[in-house]
């Protein structure tokens, strides 16, 4: 039997570590499964070329918000030339409404939906061995012989320490980012993202994860980003975490992490300001400092703390400091977001990211969208186009000013430039 598990990526350094992560916890059928990397950027016609030349009799395309109109696109014209093949599709883009997607796609013949270890590698043995039944496998919505759809559920979260560590063989991954998760949930409930589901929160055993990082250290890899989506939820673990880093440096290494910088302690802050430069780089979520905004979307932030931690954390000139911003948030108006902005834009960090509410199926936003009067692209990326607080033609000015941003700040290449004009402000 010849699975084939295919990722459409944003860019050519990105990897996809889900389809990786699937073939290494069904690794009793690895001669039989096999993967391919696509970027958004290349054409139909060279994956379904790649895909055809294969010739798998199951076919696994991982979605997410930046490929699914291209997935779409690729399973159609692959069941045109290989109409035997069962087309499969999971990851977040089409988990939280997999009876529409097959109901809208009669080309597909399921959907895996949620975490997807376990339940691709029953679909494996189900179709290499007919065992277990389709019908007893959990986490899929499907396609029976007689045209009608299924839905068997969610599965439970599985055990990372059950988990493969997917990157043994670094050949193909040359210039490229490596990503490594050591947990997997969130413990807080932002209303616009996808993490707050899974409240589950569940760490990969530390034995395991100092091992792991030695193999990124011993080979000199470029970068590693943490996929965790609070590395530092946990005191503890991030404190140990970054003590091995530090004391096994190679002075190559970057590792990038996602953190609240309100949790930072002075532990945490002094153990930082010890490293390397460039050892780590740490994005932090701000997203607004409006306190009745931050409370309306469900989030934890105190932004006087925030900002107190990132000029801490600016001062020994050692971490590259990415802080993100969301325009188009409940309760947030124009004048509002620009006191956010000016508020974040002060702290100086290396890259200010302004970023643009999405409208997910599955986050409780998508369930709010029409009580905040949000309305927003119908295709995905589901971005919002207006809000009873802030209007289209504001939401416009706010995408000039990302494009100011990105090209004036933070390139770097202007900085003299900025400084200059920031006096006429």
């Amino acid at each position: 039997m010849k699975f084939l598990l295919v990722a459409i990526n944003a860019k050519y350094i990105h990897s996809n570590p889900a389809v990786y992560s699937l073939r290494a916890y069904a690794g009793e059928y690895g001669e039989q499964i096999s993967l391919a990397e696509y970027t958004i950027n290349q054409s139909i016609d060279v994956m379904l070329k790649g895909i055809f030349r294969r010739k798998p009799e199951v076919l696994c395309i991982s979605c997410y918000i930046w490929n699914i109109s291209i997935a779409r696109e690729l399973a159609e014209e692959v069941h045109r030339v290989l109409p035997d093949t069962k087309i499969w599709l999971g990851g977040p883009e089409v988990s939280y409404d997999a009876k529409q997607v097959l109901e809208r796609n009669p080309q597909i013949t399921g959907v895996m939906m949620g975490e997807g270890e376990e339940t691709f590698l029953e679909l494996v043995r189900h179709y290499a061995v007919g065992a277990p039944g389709i019908s007893e496998i959990r986490g899929i919505a499907w396609r029976g012989g007689d045209g009608l759809i299924r839905d068997n559920g969610f599965r439970g979260p599985v055990d990372l320490d059950t988990v493969p560590f997917i990157y043994q063989d670094l050949s193909g991954f040359e210039n490229r980012i490596l990503y490594y998760e050591s947990s997997r949930g969130c413990p807080f409930s932002c209303s616009y993202c996808l993490s707050s589901i899974d409240r589950k929160l569940r760490f990969r055993s530390m034995e395991l994860v100092k091992r792991e990082l030695q193999f990124f250290l011993d080979h000199k890899v470029p970068q590693v980003k943490f996929v965790d989506r609070t590395f530092n939820c946990s005191h503890q673990r991030a404190l140990e975490i970054w003590r091995y880093l530090t004391e096994h440096d190679n002075g190559v290494t970057n590792f990038h992490f996602e953190i609240a910088a309100d949790l930072l302690n002075e532990e945490e802050l002094e153990l930082i300001a010890s490293m390397r430069p460039g050892m780590i780089q740490l994005e932090i979520g701000v997203q607004s400092t409006n306190p009745e905004v931050i409370r309306e979307i469900r989030r934890k932030m105190d932004f006087d703390r925030v900002a107190r931690v990132v000029r801490r954390l600016s001062e020994n000139h050692n971490v590259h400091l990415h802080l993100d911003l969301i325009a188009g948030l409940p309760l947030e108006d124009f004048t509002s977001f620009g006191r956010s902005f000016d508020q974040v834009y002060a702290l100086r960090p290396q890259q200010l990211q302004l970023g643009f509410l999405k409208v997910l199926k599955g986050a409780y936003m998508y369930e709010m969208a029409a009580d905040y009067g949000c309305v927003y692209r119908k295709k995905e990326p589901y971005e919002v186009l207006f809000t009873r607080w802030i209007s289209f033609e504001e939401i416009l000015r706010l995408k000039q000013t990302e494009e100011m941003v990105e090209v004036y700040y933070n390139s770097g290449q202007f900085a003299r430039t900025v400084e200059e004009a920031e006096k006429y402000f």
